[in-house]
Parts: C-alpha cells; sequence; structure tokens
C-alpha cells in the first residue's frame, strides 16, 4: 500500500533523513522506532505531505504522490493522527469530529461513521458538546484518533497515540488501534513505548539519526540484542 523509496528530507541545510526506506502492505499494522529526535515524526510529515523530500520517490497503491498536497493525500485515504492531538480546543467533541469528514467520501457517510466513533469510544458521545480543551488527555487522545477515522482512511498514521498517557490508558488505546486495523485500515505507527509497538506490529523498522538501521518481525526484534540493549533493558522476553 505505501512504499518508501530513500528519501532525504530536510529543514532549510538541516538534512534528517537519509535514504529512508520502508513499505506498508495492505491490512497490516508497521512500527516505525528509534529514539527522541530520530527521524520518526518528521518522516510521518513527509508521508502526509506536511514536508517534502528532496530526493527519493513516495508512493502510495503504486502512484507516486511528488508534490501532492495534503488535502489530496486525505483524498486519497492517508490520515495523521498528531504527536500532542492537534485538536480545537475551544470547539466541541462534536465539532472537532466533524471537521475530520472533510472529505467527500467522509462527508457521504459522515453520521455512520460518527457512530462507529462513538461505539469504540462511548466517552466521546457522552462529551459531544463539551469543549475539546476541557477533556481529560485520554479523552483528547481518543477524540484525535475520531477524527482520524472521520475521513474513512485506508493508511491510518499514529505519531506517539501513547504519548502523556497512564499505561492503563495506553493499554486501551492499543486495544483500539487493533480494533481499527482488524476492520481493514493499515497502521503505521510511531511510538516511544517500544515494547508495547512491537507486541502489536507486524513489522518494524528502526530509524537511527535519520537512517533505517534494522527492520524485521515485530514480536522477533523484542528478542534482538540490539533492541533489548537499547530500548528495553537487557533482559529477554
Amino acid at each position: 500500500m505505501l512504499e518508501i523509496e530513500r528519501i532525504n528530507v530536510s529543514y532549510g541545510d538541516l538534512q534528517v533523513l537519509w535514504d529512508v526506506f520502508f513499505e506498508v502492505k495492505k491490512e497490516e499494522i508497521v512500527a516505525l522506532i528509534g529514539p527522541n529526535s530520530a527521524g520518526k515524526t518528521t518522516t510521518l510529515k513527509t508521508v502526509s505531505g506536511l514536508l517534502r523530500p528532496f530526493a527519493g520517490e513516495i508512493r502510495f497503491e503504486g502512484l507516486a504522490m511528488g508534490n501532492m498536497p495534503i488535502h489530496k493525500r486525505v483524498e486519497m485515504g492517508i490520515s495523521l493522527v498528531p504527536e500532542g492531538r492537534g485538536l480545537f480546543p475551544g470547539m466541541s467533541t462534536l465539532e472537532n469530529l466533524e471537521l475530520g469528514a472533510f472529505t467527500a467520501k467522509g462527508r457521504n457517510c459522515k453520521e455512520e461513521t460518527l457512530e462507529q466513533v462513538y461505539q469504540l469510544f462511548p466517552i466521546l458521545k457522552k462529551r459531544k458538546k463539551q469543549a475539546a480543551g476541557t477533556l481529560s488527555g485520554g479523552e483528547q487522545q481518543m477524540l484525535a484518533i475520531g477524527r482520524g477515522l472521520m475521513s474513512k482512511p485506508k493508511l491510518l498514521l499514529f505519531d506517539e497515540p501513547s504519548w502523556g498517557l497512564s499505561p492503563l490508558l495506553s493499554k486501551v488505546i492499543y486495544e483500539v488501534i487493533g480494533e481499527i486495523n482488524h476492520s481493514g485500515v493499515t497502521i503505521l505507527l510511531i511510538e516511544q513505548n517500544v515494547r508495547m509497538a512491537l507486541q502489536l506490529a507486524k513489522r518494524a523498522y528502526v530509524i537511527e539519526n535519520g537512517r533505517i538501521v534494522k527492520h524485521g518481525d515485530g514480536r522477533n526484534m523484542l528478542n534482538d540484542q540490539h533492541i533489548r540493549e537499547v530500548y528495553l533493558g537487557t533482559e529477554s522476553v
């Protein structure tokens, strides 16, 4: 579904990605893990169109995206759940969800998708008139995910979905991500909680200093020596 072919990306004169490559197959979960400032968020921003590579190529369902604008990528089926959630705090929960349905496909089935979001996150229905900025951290993350689903994506990009959440709430969010995937949505996930990400992902890539340094089966990588020493501690799992 998604092919990243040796992209190079910079912020002005500062290059942050070097020949980054990976692929995400239809209906699988792929994790991109690595330390802070490794280039994970930059990669997602590039896939979603917020940044442009100066070399390399990104293909979605076989189509090269080139300089395709962000809204066109959303219409093609790519949706981003950003780090920090990116909600409109003064608007209601319902208004934030409705903003996610701006594509033609999203508008055509808005009410149906809204009910699906409420089934995943019943608390959002109870909070639909409440300002998004007054929700708890966990509720805001649920809202950000729900908004991403409102465009009816084929590929959902998650940037640190457990950010700022308790272990219990993180577990709930990851269970929902699994449910979303089982419904047929492909997932590309970046996450600081490496153990949780690798337990969920079908495959995983490790990015360090802007370069892909390792990739393989998600659960198998839990016992990779480098992963254990750098991200999990030295114990086997």
